[in-house]
């Protein structure tokens, strides 16, 4: 058996790249079948992708796609799950919160939110930026 023989091996009948990356494997390109939370179009995904940090440019580089890791935080948003319940087929649990995490602390949930209000305002026909906001409150 060849060096690279090793390294190609089949899931579930589906051909797979796997890497040794610190004693795990992590899937180079995933297959797995399409959940109803993984929603986002291609066209949605161009317009966040430009959102979300680049990787830093040192250390290993990333055994996951982006897309991949938003599709398992939405899994869990979506269907409200615990983080512990996460599908194998998604990336590994502490992966996926780890960026979920990392994205809450640094802003970037904030920036999305707020390059599609935008989006979606301009769409409308209305200034980007909201004028006025509503307060409500019960009084006793």
């Amino acid at each position: 058996m060849s060096v690279f023989g090793a390294l190609f091996i089949r899931v579930r009948g589906e051909a797979v790249w796997k890497v040794v990356l610190g004693g795990y494997f992590a899937t180079l390109a995933r297959m797995r079948r399409p959940y109803p939370t993984d929603h986002l179009s291609d066209a949605e995904w161009n317009h966040i992708e430009p959102h979300l940090p680049a990787a830093n440019g040192y250390g290993r580089p990333r055994a996951h796609s982006l897309r991949e890791i938003l599709d398992a935080i939405f899994y869990v948003l979506k269907s409200g799950c615990q983080w512990r319940l996460l599908p194998h087929d998604f990336p590994r649990r502490p992966t996926v919160y780890w960026y979920f995490r990392k994205w809450r602390i640094d802003g970037t949930w904030e920036r999305i939110n707020r390059a599609i209000r935008e989006r979606l305002r301009v769409r409308l026909g209305r200034d980007p930026q909201p004028s006025a906001g509503v307060v409500d409150s019960q009084s006793r």
